[in-house]
């Protein structure tokens, strides 16, 4: 980093000295201001080459400020900083803009790598360019997700990169692990805030009432169809309709669908006339919709249109550091209504949920918080309060990822005596199961660090932890930008 001007807007003294040690010298000037209007005049006086913002200004929001340095140089890199953020900081600083996001404290390290980075696109984007987009008007943002860990930020990026645009967007994750939230968090952050939401769990509606949820139907189209009915995608018009469980939908309803996205037209079922509505999809599914293309079992065609942009919701076990999070949002959320007086959980109650696997994700864990309150006698959570299976650290079959005592020769001699399909694939899924877990719990969920420990390389890394979200059907590898360690 030679011959770089860098602005730090940030109320703390001691951060902006901290920030200057750390980046300036060999060319680079570190400028500090401690209000966003001082920050601003500077900018507006003489460009940087890059913004370092802290959200929590005396004067004014940093979301704001963000806003406002966008105003005077849209090319100009901006990365956000915050001890205090929240899922909705993440995604509206993505959505305005900011090149990148960074919760206090963060690595020395971690900083200069993002730095460097946002500088170099900086460069890249005051070259000539054909066609320049605006920043996306801010909405009023509503929490929905919890977490702090480097796997979710990246989660809140991507939902803050989509939000404003209109495109599809196709959820991948297992059972549990929050793909309908992230459904709602970016229609809350869309043009298409104020309008229907709808959800449609396409595997928990029969074959024969999928077509007419969707798409309704007019009296008479089958037996029982005694009057009109005005679907899904009618009602949602101008709004966003969440395809839950996507690969679950039959081919006929699958043609339908692939119609309404190509054209936003549609005939109700047993009607001729056409319908013009005008809906987002978003779709969600624990499938591997490759596999299912290739088997016949899913349209080629739908599955390029839905797959336009993917976010991959991590499972609970690869953000571990979220659990006291999330124990203390469901605690919070549940005490009430089970009409227990708890303030939280104790620290060996944490280590216990820490050490348990979580096949079922945080709706498994939202489960257990619940059946905790129920058992609990004082304000504390305590082990003996957790189920018995948690307890014992016991999630079943693959899924026991912690567990030292895993026999692999017992598993693999009760797969072949089973006649189990597939044996070679089952037991290296087994060992990737314990291995990358262990991997990551060793690097605090940093990708780049366990990547190193396990030698292999990062896209390796991801490839084997999508293999593994989606139960082990192959699945093709997600693009990310630059993984963050994020504290």
């Amino acid at each position: 980093m030679n011959s770089h001007r860098i602005c730090v807007i940030d109320d703390e003294a001691s951060v902006r000295f901290s920030l200057a040690k750390a980046l300036g010298g060999g060319g680079v000037q570190v400028e500090g201001y401690d209000t966003a209007a001082a920050g601003l005049a500077a900018i507006r006086q003489a460009s940087p080459d890059l913004v370092l913002l802290d959200v929590r200004l005396p004067d004014m929001s940093g979301l704001d400020a963000l806003s406002a340095i966008r105003q005077i140089n849209p090319r100009l890199m901006v990365v956000v900083i915050t001890a205090h953020g929240t899922t909705d900081t993440a995604i509206e600083a993505t959505k305005r803009g900011a090149y990148d996001y960074l919760l206090k404290p963060f690595e020395l390290t971690t900083l200069r790598s993002v730095v460097a980075q946002a500088i170099e696109a900086g460069q890249l984007a005051r070259r000539p360019l054909l066609n320049a987009s605006p920043s996306a008007p801010p909405t009023t943002p509503t929490d929905w997700i919890v977490g702090r860990s480097a796997a979710m930020q990246e989660v809140f990026k991507a939902i803050g990169r989509v939000a404003a645009s209109d495109v599809n967007v196709l959820l991948l994750g297992e059972s549990g692990a929050g793909k309908e939230l992230a459904a709602r968090a970016i229609f809350q952050h869309s043009a298409r805030a104020d309008r229907p939401f709808m959800a449609i769990n396409c595997a928990a509606i029969p074959e024969t009432l999928l077509e007419s949820e969707l798409f309704g139907h007019e009296r008479g189209a089958f037996t029982g169809a005694e009057r009109q009915r005005i679907g899904r995608f009618e009602q949602a018009s101008g709004g966003t309709v969440f395809l839950d469980e996507i690969g679950d939908m039959t081919p006929a309803t699958q043609a339908k669908v692939l119609r309404l996205l190509q054209d936003q037209r549609f005939e109700r079922v047993g009607g001729s006339e056409t319908i013009q509505t005008d809906v987002r999809i978003i779709a969600a599914t624990n499938q591997n919709l490759p596999e299912l293309v290739a088997a016949g079992r899913f349209r080629q065609d739908l599955f390029y249109r839905l797959n336009t942009y993917t976010i991959a919701m991590p499972p609970l076990r690869a953000r571990r550091d979220d659990l006291p999070a999330l124990v203390e949002y469901f605690i919070n959320q549940h005490a009430k209504e089970i009409l227990r007086d708890v303030k939280g959980a104790a620290p060996e109650t944490l280590a216990v949920l820490s050490d348990y696997s979580w096949p079922g994700n945080v709706r498994e864990l939202q489960g257990v918080v619940k059946s905790a309150l129920v058992n609990a006698t004082s304000d504390v959570i305590t082990p003996d309060c957790l189920p018995d299976a948690v307890r014992a650290g016991d999630a079943g079959g693959l899924d026991r990822l912690r567990d030292t005592r895993f026999d692999l020769t017992g598993f693999v001699a009760r797969l072949l005596h089973q006649h189990e399909d597939d044996v070679y694939r089952k037991v290296l899924l087994a060992v990737d199961r314990i291995l990358l877990d262990e991997a990551l719990h060793a690097a605090d969920g940093n990708q780049v660090e366990a990547s190193r420990l396990l030698g292999i390389s990062r896209t390796t890394l991801r490839a084997k932890l999508q293999l593994l979200a989606e139960g082990g059907r192959q699945a093709p590898v997600a693009s990310s930008e630059t993984e963050q360690r994020v504290q």
